[in-house]
């Protein structure tokens, strides 16, 4: 009963008789550590690190990680955005005025000055969510480091008229910066593959992370009331809550002797990896994303609060990363560390070329529905 699908977060007792648990699987000290061997196999063949490399970053980023929130106290008013720098392997923050840069640097970090503040950034990216994107616009949202609103247009779409309307109609709104990309996002669901993680009809989708009473996926998978099966075929409940687009998530309760454990399942080729909080990563640091189809691969983080533009409808407050992805991925896991990130929604590219990927943040789901994370 082997299986390589993230369904079998919710494992079959049958499952736990044939093999051995994550816990077991994991070294003898993964109590403490950071991060279980699949994570660091990940992240050395997705980033190019060394085992002591990926062990020294995600210290840093977790440093980086429990700074961040006191910083932006530090920061007030001043406060325009922050990120995770690699190469220093430090917190940098964003700030309007020398005083606060200083206090920023009092504090740990390391500081910049820009022109905009976070907040004015935000009001920005809110007045272009309000304008109708053409297809040719693939997404955009606030950056620290250039103190503007990055609109991310498909390259072969970028002397479209309709495209260059809505950059002028941006630029109205605020601080704009225009970059390409090379394809339009599109969501990662795929047609039933027989043995993958779980169905709704004929669509294939990832299990993200388990929660008291089931697990959280993404929205464009399935409807509100809408059943699932697993890789098995056997029913394990029905979509409880479901948003798509506008937002891209749901959460599926448990039943038929199905339970949720707090794992992110490394497909029988490396360890699993135990899930113990959702403390958010910063915008730099990396992460590693767990998917029915591609399973580990990893990246950085590149941005936060973005509006990705599908053709079936914008989607907000997405984080885009250069993790790749491929169809029957979406739902799936994105972790930093042991931390919980989000789960799948879409991208561009796939794992034989590259691309990126955006995920919707699991705090988000966990408020939305008042759920609680099952975490070790």
């Amino acid at each position: 009963m082997l299986r390589t699908g993230l369904s079998a977060l919710l494992l079959l007792g049958a499952w736990a008789a044939a093999g051995p648990s994550s816990a077991s699987a994991a070294p003898s000290d993964s109590a403490q550590a950071p991060a279980s061997a699949a994570l660091l196999t990940a992240m050395q063949r997705d980033l190019g690190l060394s085992e002591g490399q990926a062990r020294a970053r995600l210290a840093e980023e977790k440093a980086a990680t429990a700074l961040e929130s006191k910083v932006q106290r530090t920061a007030g008013s001043a406060y325009g955005g922050s990120w995770f720098d690699a190469k220093s392997g430090k917190l940098v923050v964003a700030v309007t005025t020398t005083e606060k840069a200083e206090a920023v640097r009092a504090a740990g970090a390391d500081a910049r000055l820009v022109e905009h503040t976070a907040q004015q950034l935000d009001a920005a990216k809110a007045r272009i969510d309000a304008l109708p994107a053409p297809a040719g616009v693939s997404s955009w949202h606030v950056d620290p480091a250039t103190s503007s609103v990055v609109v991310n247009v498909v390259a072969s779409e970028r002397l479209d008229n309709d495209v260059w309307v809505f950059v002028a109609q941006a630029r109205e709104a605020g601080p704009v910066t225009v970059e390409t990309t090379s394809q339009a996002p599109q969501t990662f669901a795929a047609g039933t593959v027989g043995g993958d993680p779980y169905y709704t009809g004929n669509v294939r989708c990832s299990i993200g992370f388990s929660v008291h009473g089931g697990f959280v996926t993404a929205g464009h998978c399935g409807g509100t009331g809408q059943s699932v099966r697993g890789w098995d075929g056997s029913a394990i409940g029905h979509f409880q809550g479901s948003s798509f687009p506008g937002n891209d998530y749901a959460w599926v309760n448990v039943a038929n002797g199905w339970w949720t454990v707090p794992v992110v399942l490394g497909w029988g080729t490396v360890s699993d990896q135990l899930v113990r909080g959702s403390n958010e990563a910063p915008v730099g640091a990396s992460i590693c994303r767990s998917g029915s189809t591609t399973r580990w691969h990893c990246g950085r983080v590149l941005a936060k609060n973005e509006t990705v533009n599908y053709s079936q409808g914008a989607v907000h407050q997405m984080t885009k990363t250069s993790v790749c992805a491929e169809g029957g991925d979406s739902g799936g896991s994105f972790i930093s560390g042991d931390q919980a990130q989000g789960v799948t929604s879409g991208g561009w590219g796939n794992c034989s070329g590259g691309g990126e990927t955006w995920y919707q943040p699991v705090n988000e789901i966990l408020n939305r529905y008042g759920l609680t994370l099952h975490t070790a």
